[in-house]
């Protein structure tokens, strides 16, 4: 889906998401100090709207800028600041200091895609600062529950830490994984709970 597809499917009165955050989110950076934040593929905004919310100063970057309008609205709506960036994460340029944090989270790409975000994601990280990936994972397809049904969209784990490992290399930085592995989600159906599978990495950059 390219930014008109994403714009037409964010193009509702009401969020398609909801106001909450991804549940991995808060758990993933309970353990941090609120520093600088940047959202990749931020879609409507929750996410970032939250870590403004718990204090940290949050940007999102989107290329839908139906979803990143929404994001700057429901921003207002909850009384806090964020930042608002309509780019492709696959080509963005953030600053040169990097954040403190980079999420990413159901970023859809195939392959080729996918590794120069994960370059973005990595150049975006500062010293000190940590990355958490959760997408869709491949096995999903077969043994979880909804999610994008084309495997090309699809992730693992070990697929992000080898993207991550190219990035090292390029931008010449070091990065040590604190977690990587699949994860359960439980999606709430007509017909009852549901189980997806989802794929989740974190990473620090040390140097």
């Amino acid at each position: 889906m390219d930014a008109s597809d994403w714009n037409a499917r964010y193009d509702t009165s009401e969020l398609i998401w909801k106001g909450e955050p991804n549940q991995f989110l808060p758990p993933e950076v309970a353990d941090l100090t609120p520093g600088t934040a940047v959202d990749l593929a931020c879609g409507e905004g929750r996410n970032a709207v939250w870590l403004a919310k718990k204090g940290w100063t949050a940007t999102g970057v989107d290329f839908s800028d139906v979803g990143v309008e929404k994001g700057r609205k429901l921003a207002a709506e909850n009384g806090v600041d964020a930042t608002w960036v309509v780019a492709d994460v696959t080509t963005w340029e953030p600053p040169v200091d990097g954040f403190d944090l980079v999420a990413v989270f159901y970023l859809q790409l195939g392959a080729e895609e996918r590794r120069a975000s994960m370059i973005t994601a990595v150049r975006a990280l500062g010293v000190g600062g940590t990355l958490v990936l959760v997408g869709h994972d491949l096995l999903n397809l077969t043994e979880g529950y909804g999610g994008p049904q084309n495997p090309a969209f699809l992730l693992t784990a070990e697929d992000i830490l080898d993207d991550l490992t190219a990035a090292e290399v390029l931008l010449d930085v070091e990065l040590v994984t604190e977690k990587s592995g699949r994860v359960e989600r439980s999606v709430t159906t007509d017909d009852g709970e549901r189980t997806a599978i989802d794929t989740l990495v974190r990473v620090r950059r040390v140097a």
